[in-house]
């Protein structure tokens, strides 16, 4: 698992979201966005995250960030957990691994003793330009707005 690090440049990358609109890294040129990887929609820790980034969506995006969240879940599944949950940011629906291998984020990890692959829960930090500014490997999933505004 080959993931991207500070200074990196972001692959270009494009996928559908929720609602079957095409978003690529090109739209948020100019801008600070946040891409934050997550297991599976509508689990626990995915939802605990998610909620707290809506939560403080008007901070975030007073400090000038966009938000972009990235799991391996069907449209459908996307949708239903944006609609549920009213989340302000697009939930990209990645089922050909497109953006989760550009960053690096699929490879093994363990659960309850069993070892499987699947997404690890990383959050990248991108500069106006297209460069890793951060990484966020431990996200705390009730505090994760306060882990980006520290």
């Amino acid at each position: 698992m080959n993931t991207l690090q500070v200074g990196d440049k972001v692959p270009a990358f494009s996928a559908k979201d929720q609602d079957g609109n095409t978003v690529s890294l090109s739209d948020y040129e100019g801008k600070k966005l946040v891409v934050f990887f997550y297991p599976k929609a509508s689990t626990p820790g995915c939802t605990a995250e998610a909620c707290n980034l809506r939560d403080h969506y008007a901070e975030l995006s007073a400090e000038g960030y966009s938000l972009l969240g990235v799991s391996a879940d069907s449209q459908k599944r996307q949708a239903n957990f944006k609609n549920k949950h009213d989340f302000p940011f697009p939930l990209l629906a990645d089922e050909e691994h497109e953006v989760i291998n550009a960053f690096g984020v699929w490879g093994p990890k363990k659960f309850m003793g069993k070892e499987y692959d699947g997404i690890h829960r990383k959050t990248f930090v991108i500069s106006p330009e297209g460069t890793v500014e951060r990484v966020i490997d431990k996200v705390k999933t009730k505090d994760h707005a306060a882990q980006l505004l520290e």
